[in-house]
């Protein structure tokens, strides 16, 4: 460049400006990848950290802490059209879900801004239920208003209506004699029903769960699964009766229940499709029942050479049905054990050398592959896929497993496989919790009488509590966290019943379904996941009137969770621990029986 005088002007030298400018990027680039790193690993720390340790130091954090504190509150009333209100079963909700496979029965909970901040009454004309034994025949019509199915049902005995209330013939669409006469000829096909061998069971579709009830007085202690539908409140009305029952579907979802865990599972005209989609409803039957463990049917397409006619089909569409079946069963392992008129018995193989077969590239249902967690069952989709039992677990099969009550008190196989678990943590937790119930007894003289049937434990290690109380005559639904550390498994290796669930959302059950709640600790676990003042009204939705909650926690809880308490209309009152320790303390709880002073919503 020249300068208008045509004199050449004095550039600055190139070189001399790139250097620097060179310097600077690379500074700045090693700089920012120097917090980038940073940055991930951090982030990598965070990820991968476990729920339990960050549990554990949540606990650590408040152990020197002064208690909280809350002012006083109060709930309202909700409307009386809540009386049988389930937020994740809702109705209301249905239409907002598909229907393909019935998804739409599936557990869909409402967001934060839809939960209720109100208390649940009970029906108009609500009673104190029956006591058991005499509520497994008959309950208050009040308590449980549903005409439909009692005009739908009652030419099958389901249930009758009688002036104030409801009694349960104990028929049922399969056995028109009673059940009893069902259950003889079913324990004439298996004779492990009446040793001890079979304790566990699940019954898929379970009407009014007479078949659960009956088996109460055989030893053996049945889950009842429906869905929540309009009408037919099957799960309400077995609750109401004092037998274990749970909302639930087999649809997109596995069910709440660890692989391995029932000895024997049920369907009776349930009309499952069991063939369809792959097989993948009897797939999960088979997730979740025992090696050695027995599969009835009863109904479509059993004994169809003397049914079809009544079933609305031909003889040839179920021949084929059955035929189907057969196949599938055959494919993933069971075998025929025995068959008499309209039941059907079907065993699950327990030798490994069958499951081999179906890892051969051509298998149809094929094998899951290893990165599918069979005890994975929080909102876990279903696979058609066959999930095959451990073959490192000796003593899985029902065979293996000592029979009831001695399987009750033995450390199951499974106890080593959780971090930290051993035989000799289980049996220090069997005799603590012998400690602990007989205190509770002497804090709660109800327990142990007629006045408390369905109890909870909310969330359980082992199932201890169930264990100590095992004598008496109650049930306990055992709930393991799904944030918990996978415990399950061994509750029902030892013969006992429970189900995951996440605390921060509302339980598959109906309103006023327990006599007694009790926890251990969950506030101090699960605080910092779920809010407190929800998990307490979840309680209250649950709990009968005239029911209990024994609620065991730091001592940094317990006044705040005793004002909640209070606005829901609950008495309760502060009691020391067996051991007199100040850090951990009792709170022991009743609801009032109250009625709504709203009318209903139009």
């Amino acid at each position: 460049m020249k300068h208008k005088d045509a004199k050449p002007v004095s550039q600055p030298d190139k070189s001399s400006r790139v250097v620097p400018m060179g310097i600077m990027f690379v500074v700045l680039c090693g700089f920012s990848f120097y917090l980038g790193g940073i940055f991930c690993s951090q982030k990598e720390r965070f990820i991968t950290t476990d729920v339990n340790k960050v549990a554990d130091s949540h606990k650590k954090t408040i152990a020197g802490s002064a208690p909280i504190q809350i002012k006083s509150v109060a709930f309202p009333e909700c409307s009386i059209d809540y009386q049988d209100y389930t937020p994740c079963t809702d109705p209301k909700r249905w239409k907002k879900y598909g229907v393909h496979r019935l998804s739409f029965l599936e557990r869909h909970c409402p967001p934060t801004f839809e939960r209720k901040e109100c208390l649940v009454p009970p029906p108009d004309g609500y009673k104190v239920p029956i006591k058991w034994p005499k509520s497994r025949d008959e309950c208050w019509y009040r308590n449980v208003p549903y005409d439909w199915i009692n005009k739908q049902k009652s030419n099958q005995n389901w249930l009758r209506k009688e002036g104030e209330k409801f009694r349960f013939p104990g028929g049922g669409t399969m056995f028109p004699k009673g059940v009893s006469a069902y259950v003889d000829l079913m324990r004439d096909l298996i004779p492990e029903m009446h040793d001890g061998t079979i304790r566990t069971a699940i019954d898929t579709g379970c009407g009014v769960a007479s078949w659960g009830g009956d088996l109460l007085d055989r030893g053996i202690l049945t889950v009842s699964l429906a869905p929540r539908d309009n009408h037919e409140a099957q799960v309400q009305f077995a609750l109401e009766r004092g037998i274990p029952a749970i909302l639930g579907v087999i649809s997109t979802q596995r069910l709440p229940f660890p692989s391995s865990s029932f000895d024997m599972a049920h369907c009776s005209r349930c009309l499952i499709p069991w063939t369809e989609f792959g097989g993948i409803y009897l797939l999960e039957v088979f997730r979740i029942l025992r090696p050695g463990g027995f599969w009835i049917l009863s109904g479509p397409p059993v004994n169809y050479e003397n049914r079809w006619r009544g079933w609305n089909t031909t003889i040839e569409e179920q021949k084929s049905d059955y035929e189907k079946l057969e196949d599938l069963l055959t494919s993933i392992c069971f075998t025929l054990y025995n068959k008499k008129d309209d039941i059907a018995v079907w065993r699950k193989s327990k030798d490994n050398s069958c499951y081999a077969k179906l890892a051969v590239p051509d298998a149809y249902p094929p094998k899951c592959d290893d990165g599918t967690e069979p005890d994975s069952a929080w909102y876990t989709p279903l696979r058609p896929c066959v999930v095959v039992p451990n073959p490192k677990l000796n003593k899985l099969a029902l065979k293996s497993v000592p029979k009831w009550p001695e399987r009750l008190h033995v450390a199951p196989e499974r106890v080593g496989d959780i971090h930290g678990g051993s035989a000799s943590a289980f049996k220090h937790d069997d005799s603590k919790w012998k400690v602990r119930a007989k205190h509770y007894k002497k804090l709660v003289p109800a327990i142990g009488t007629d006045k408390i049937r369905n109890v909870m434990d909310m969330n359980t290690l082992y199932g201890g509590f169930a264990a100590a109380l095992i004598s008496d005559p109650l049930w306990v639904m055992n709930v393991v966290s799904s944030y918990a550390p996978n415990t399950l498994a061994v509750v029902y290796d030892r013969g006992l019943v429970g189900t995951y669930h996440d605390w921060c959302e509302a339980f598959s059950t109906y309103p006023r379904t327990y006599d007694l709640l009790h926890l251990d600790g969950l506030f101090t676990a699960e605080s910092h996941r779920c809010e407190m003042k929800y998990v307490l009204l979840e309680m209250d939705r649950i709990l009968r009137p005239n029911g209990y909650a024994i609620i065991r926690e730091s001592s940094y809880y317990v006044d705040t969770i005793a004002a909640i308490a209070k606005g829901m209309k609950w008495g309760c009152r502060k009691e020391d621990t067996e051991y007199g320790v100040e850090k951990e303390k009792l709170l022991v709880c009743q609801k009032k029986l109250w009625y709504s002073s709203k009318q209903p919503t139009k």
